[in-house]
């Protein structure tokens, strides 16, 4: 869906009446989300049942599998589905489910909660999905559940522009489908014919629908896009539905413009990576490949967390706007499932309230009231992501004195990088390997090698480089245009003036409740400066800066300015459009042949494929959000090692994609 530089609204909810029983009925398509009589019954007899599930799943070889349903609705359908998987999935198999929904009217949590209340056998999985729900912004949602062998994709838009979405990959990804939504005469939009060649595109060979509506319509067009097409018995009083299975697949279309983000070939899914670095990008990555089963050596220069992400205290950031943009789209659907991701470890107990962070909420000043003044409409529908504050509220949640207005966000806080980094290695299936001096990483005998002085550390069919402003030192990387950016923070003792300090403060550094070694101040912002030194007027920027965003405290922190404050130095890596450089590694030279005539007309169609080198990833280019951005960055990069759906839109995996700086600077003639 190319949304840049339009409005930025919230997606509406549907308009509900509530039944007697407890379901809910739309008036606007005239029609029940259930059946009133047996819902739970019906959605096993139509959907389950119907796709032959879950038998398929013990012959099922292939990992995950992959159910897509078009209207999510009440999450029923979703629930049934779950607690049929892990009814039937209780060897230590490793096997995943990956369910994708496709709603244009997400319901709100309350009424997610209200329509779930009248099926008490899914209680336990209602509440973890409710606890994972996200915010009601248009674009792809995940969600892992059940430990992670769950992965739940909920993709906000109008079912056309998600099929688009989707199939921008050429690869069929699809086990099941379940054709929901309400009936086709009161809902023509969710039936419409074109459809069915996209459904057919995406399913996997032998892929099967179910449908509870036998409407002539929808017969023909499914089997006119390749599905062999059969009536069975129907639920209750509907006497029959459809059911049916891929038998014949049409030839893919030409490609279209310059596809560059698409690779040419297909590697299979690795048993075995390396990650190099061990920050926050790559433990990251390590956690989201060991919870596919895959083997994983981190293999860091130094100490795990010891550059960048080494700040005893860090913030979860994002950015708005009244506009659309990749910048601001990756950085809202990044926070969300960073802050939903969080938020599961501290209710798992994997994380620990006060040591390792706390999702206490963060109040962010804001000087320019006309900025204030436009979001605050569009924030209205989104109190969960962010509210528009007056002083004093402001002062009220922050419990201490604030000058200005700003932005809340309930579901923000601080983290302890090095805390969090050791928490995301703790896995049997990562192996963690510090002190290994300056890398090198060189391709032999089908595997990437990480040598050293000392010799070949370790091989692996697939390598992710995640080593911060290292990444451009490695053989392949050097064109990557990285910027370091050198920051100073402040360590400062627990102050009796900051003590009622409840949330996190942004101003023009940041401020979060202490922790029993006190307050992380700062940090600093210098471009292209490389002392590593601890510097007094970076600690006196630091202090004076808090205190003009905290005038009350403004005394007790001049008494500081010359006072052997401890502190660290650190370079966060950036890139020049401030987006992360997330994906495959192109192989330089055959962009630069392929697409050379781009130099000449940076608007030419080239319908080729990009060329990328085998198995060579990078995550890097987290700037200053590296606690907001490197979760679902890893989860990018896993599914695209393992070939799953992807948990952005193609429009942000483009706009992430290392290859980006390559195509524009032919775009500009730049090489």
């Amino acid at each position: 869906m190319q949304r840049s530089n339009t409005p930025w609204p919230a997606l509406s909810g549907p308009s509900l009446l509530w039944q007697e029983d407890g379901s809910p009925f739309s008036p606007t398509f005239a029609d029940f989300y259930y059946s009133p009589d047996n819902g739970l019954a019906e959605g096993r007899h139509v959907f389950l049942a119907g796709n032959g599930l879950p038998e398929r799943w013990q012959r099922h070889r292939a990992d995950p599998f992959v159910v897509a349903e078009t209207g999510f609705g009440t999450g029923l359908n979703f629930l049934l589905t779950w607690q049929a998987w892990r009814a039937r999935r209780k060897t230590a198999d490793g096997r995943r489910l990956h369910y994708l929904a496709l709603e244009k009217y997400p319901l709100a949590v309350a009424d997610l909660r209200r329509a779930g209340a009248a099926w008490p056998e899914l209680a336990p999985l209602l509440a973890e999905l409710l606890a994972q729900y996200p915010q009601p912004l248009p674009g792809v949602h995940r969600a892992l559940l059940d430990g992670g062998s769950v992965l739940l994709d909920l993709w906000w838009g109008d079912v056309e522009a998600v099929l688009e979405d989707l199939g921008r990959a050429r690869a069929p990804l699809v086990d099941a489908w379940y054709l929901d939504g309400f009936a086709p005469a009161r809902n023509p939009a969710m039936w419409q014919p074109g459809l069915w060649p996209k459904v057919a595109a995406l399913s996997r060979p032998e892929a099967t629908f179910a449908t509870f509506t036998v409407a002539r319509a929808v017969r023909f067009g499914l089997t006119e896009a390749g599905f062999a097409v059969r009536k069975v018995p129907g639920f209750g009083h509907k006497r029959e539905q459809l059911c049916g299975q891929l038998t014949s697949r049409q030839p893919l279309p030409p490609l279209q413009g310059t596809p560059w983000e698409l690779a040419g070939h297909r590697q299979e899914t690795p048993q075995q990576v390396l990650v190099i670095g061990g920050g926050l990008a790559g433990c990251h990555t390590a956690a989201a490949l060991a919870r596919r089963g895959i083997r994983v050596t981190v293999l860091e220069r130094g100490q795990v967390a010891g550059e960048a992400s080494g700040n005893p205290q860090g913030v979860l950031y994002t950015r708005l706007s009244h506009r659309h943009s990749p910048l601001t789209d990756f950085a809202l659907a990044s926070f969300d499932f960073a802050s939903r991701q969080y938020r599961a470890g501290f209710a798992a107990g994997t994380l620990q309230p006060g040591s390792d962070g706390e999702l206490c909420g963060s109040f962010h000043q804001v000087a320019d009231s006309a900025e204030l003044a436009r979001m605050r409409p569009l924030l209205a529908p989104l109190p969960e992501l962010a509210q528009v504050l007056e002083a004093d509220s402001a002062s009220t949640l922050l419990g201490i004195a604030q000058p200005g207005a700003g932005y809340w966000y309930p579901n923000s806080g601080w983290m302890s990088p090095p805390a969090l980094c050791r928490h995301l290695l703790q896995h049997p299936l990562v192996t963690l390997h510090e002190g290994c001096g300056a890398i090198r990483l060189q391709w032999a005998d089908d595997a990437w090698q990480a040598v050293t002085s000392a010799g070949t550390l370790a091989r692996a069919p697939a390598a992710v480089v995640a080593a911060g402003t290292h990444c451009s030192e490695l053989d392949h990387l050097d064109w990557l245009p990285l910027n370091p950016i050198r920051g100073q923070t402040t360590q400062l003792p627990p102050l009796p003036a900051l003590a009622a300090l409840r949330a996190v403060l942004c101003h023009s550094g940041y401020l979060a409740p202490a922790t029993a070694d006190g307050h992380c101040i700062g940090a600093t912002f210098a471009p292209g400066d490389t002392d590593p030194e601890l510097r007094r007027g970076d600690r006196v920027q630091n202090l004076e800066q808090l205190a003009a965003a905290i005038p009350a405290v403004a005394g007790a922190l001049a008494g500081l300015a010359d006072t052997e404050l401890p502190g660290r130095t650190g370079w966060r890596c950036a890139s020049p459009d401030y987006l992360p450089l997330v994906g495959p590694v192109p192989d330089r030279s055959a962009f630069l042949r392929d697409y050379a005539g781009l130099r000449d007309n940076a608007r030419s169609g080239i319908p080729l494929p990009g060329k990328y080198l085998p198995g060579l990833y990078l995550n890097t280019g987290h700037g200053s959000r590296g606690l907001t951005s490197t979760p679902l960055a890893a989860e990018l990069l896993a599914s695209q090692l393992c070939a799953e759906p992807l948990p952005l839109e193609p429009e942000l995996v483009r706009a992430l994609a290392p290859a980006r700086f390559i195509i524009r600077d032919l775009g500009r003639n730049r090489i």
